[in-house]
């Protein structure tokens, strides 16, 4: 399975777990990051300045928000500076992840309460707007009263 990865500056590209597993600079245990979860992880913006480079784009410019969705259409925006301990984790006991696949991402200092987010399939780095706050929630909510109107 690919992931699909959109960047403002430099467009969109498809990679699998393994391509990214291999572009990250630093690799470590989750357990380093977030007390008592197994596996093994890489580091969000260590990967994306070394995506950037092999994209030959300004290192130095860096996104105002990452966005990712999950294949169940949940999703996540969350402001660049609350990043720094970002990792995704790509294995557990030395295989592919089985729970969460392909990857996951955790964000153990953001200010929001979306620590996790599983099955991540998109990722979109996003340099124009404000930071702002984290958001997160599924893609397409309905409402309560519509589910109770088609009964």
């Amino acid at each position: 399975m690919k992931i699909n990865i959109y960047d403002d500056l430099i467009g969109y590209e498809q990679c699998s777990v393994a391509e990214m597993s291999e572009l990250a600079p630093v690799h470590l245990s989750l357990d380093e990051r977030v007390p008592g979860v197994p596996g093994r992880a890489f580091e969000l913006k260590s990967w994306h300045r070394a995506w950037k480079q092999r994209h030959e784009t300004d290192e130095s410019r860096e996104p105002v928000i990452m966005k990712v969705e999950a294949v169940d259409e949940f999703q996540a925006a969350i402001p660049w500076e609350q990043l720094n301990k970002a990792v995704f984790l790509y294995e557990l006991d030395g295989k592919p992840l089985q729970k969460g696949f392909p990857i996951r991402l955790y964000v153990p200092d953001g200010s929001s309460e979306c620590l996790n987010v599983k099955s991540v399939v998109t990722i979109r780095f996003l340099y124009a707007g404000a930071a702002g706050e984290a958001t997160y929630g599924f893609k397409n909510s309905v409402p309560i009263e519509d589910l109770r109107r088609k009964k």
